[in-house]
């Protein structure tokens, strides 16, 4: 089997496979193909591909020949991939659900790594959690930069200065990682999340954990957030709103899958901010969970700086796709066979669950209920 990785287009600078991840797979067997310069971004060269066992190939032959294709993202697959090949990326299909038909009436099978079921066993393939982590991680520094004080408390011959107040929602792993990171530069962090289940976490990490009793159960949800009912909505957001407005630092992550992300932070709580305060939106790319995000726009309101950017891993390319990598072999173990080919096991639940298109027909159930194409088999 040949494995081909395209380079993705600006502005993602991340890699399918690292060089480390590439040997693995030519020990398996398997042969890859590399778009020239398609790690330059993520600081891995040709020559450390080569060195790996790969093959430096141009676009064009790696989609007329390979019979995986490995890209990111969805909009980076060119129209002359060949009809047999099987996809795997991030192709976020309940948001691209006619692209991924476009994709099944070609005759592509579709792995999307963001449909990966949230399980003990997937834990070691979950690209959601791997580059939440850094996103979590980076929205705190990106804050940092942008705030015009201190995070930590100082105590100085010029006077006292106030540790910075941070207010995080959602205690995914975004959230927690945002938390830890907080916490080290020194912020007073207080923490909202829907599921009472994360509170110990959130508390191991140095966070005051805020409640709002009346919550929908979200412990079959596989880690994301659900719906809530509107007079538990009404609750939160008195709640957020009470400790929004003594907040410096804000960092929303809350995202509903295939859904647009809840708005949690209204126009009049920001109004209500003290001017320098800063907020990053890491779901800006499905709404945002304030109304005045704008998606890879940084916009400044009344004095607050509204920082809306759900690429944040990107800005840590290196190690980005060294997680992303790793958790692409980790599924690929699943479909490789000794002799280096490609078993497609559909009685496995998580190559089940991570399929989107197969035969020529839609067989996510999800997506398949947006295109209203019937599931085959």
């Amino acid at each position: 089997m040949i494995i081909g990785v395209l380079k993705e287009d600006a502005p993602e600078t991340r890699v399918s496979l690292i060089p480390e991840v590439v040997a693995a797979l030519v020990k398996m067997n398997v042969t890859v193909w590399v778009e020239s310069d398609a790690g330059v971004n993520a600081f891995y060269d040709d020559k450390s591909y080569t060195d790996a066992g790969a093959l430096i190939k141009d676009e064009s032959s790696i989609c007329r020949e390979a019979d995986m294709i490995l890209s990111i993202q969805a909009a980076n697959i060119p129209p002359h991939v060949r009809s047999s090949a099987t996809m795997l990326g991030v192709y976020q299909p309940l948001f691209n659900a006619v692209a991924m038909q476009d994709w099944a009436e070609k005759g592509y099978t579709v792995f999307s790594m963001d449909t990966i079921p949230r399980t003990t066993r997937a834990q070691a393939m979950d690209v959601l959690s791997s580059q939440a982590n850094i996103a979590g991680y980076k929205a705190v520094l990106l804050a940092a930069m942008q705030y015009s004080r201190y995070f930590p408390m100082f105590m100085t011959a010029a006077g006292s200065i106030p540790p910075a107040k941070m207010l995080i929602l959602g205690a995914g792993v975004a959230g927690l990682q945002a938390i830890a990171t907080g916490r080290r530069l020194g912020a007073v962090v207080e923490v909202f999340d829907t599921r009472p289940a994360v509170k110990e976490e959130v508390m191991s990490l140095g966070g005051k954990f805020v409640e709002v009793e009346g919550a929908a159960d979200a412990s079959k949800a596989g880690g994301y957030a659900v719906e809530q009912s509107e007079e538990f909505q009404r609750k939160q957001k008195e709640k957020i709103h009470e400790h929004i407005r003594k907040s410096d630092i804000v960092i929303t992550t809350a995202q509903i899958p295939g859904k647009k992300a809840p708005i949690l932070v209204t126009k009049e709580m920001i109004n209500d901010m003290r001017s320098g305060a800063v907020i990053i939106d890491l779901a800006a790319a499905t709404g945002g969970n304030t109304e005045l995000t704008e998606n890879n726009q940084t916009i400044m309101h009344n004095g607050i700086t509204i920082i809306g950017n759900s690429a944040l891993p990107a800005t840590m390319p290196a190690d980005a796709s060294k997680m992303y990598s790793k958790n692409v072999l980790n599924f690929l173990k699943l479909l490789i066979t000794k002799e280096g080919g490609l078993n497609l096991n559909f009685e496995d639940d998580i190559v089940k669950g991570t399929c989107i298109a197969h035969g020529g027909a839609i067989v996510n159930e999800r997506v398949q209920s947006l295109v209203g194409n019937k599931v085959n088999g």
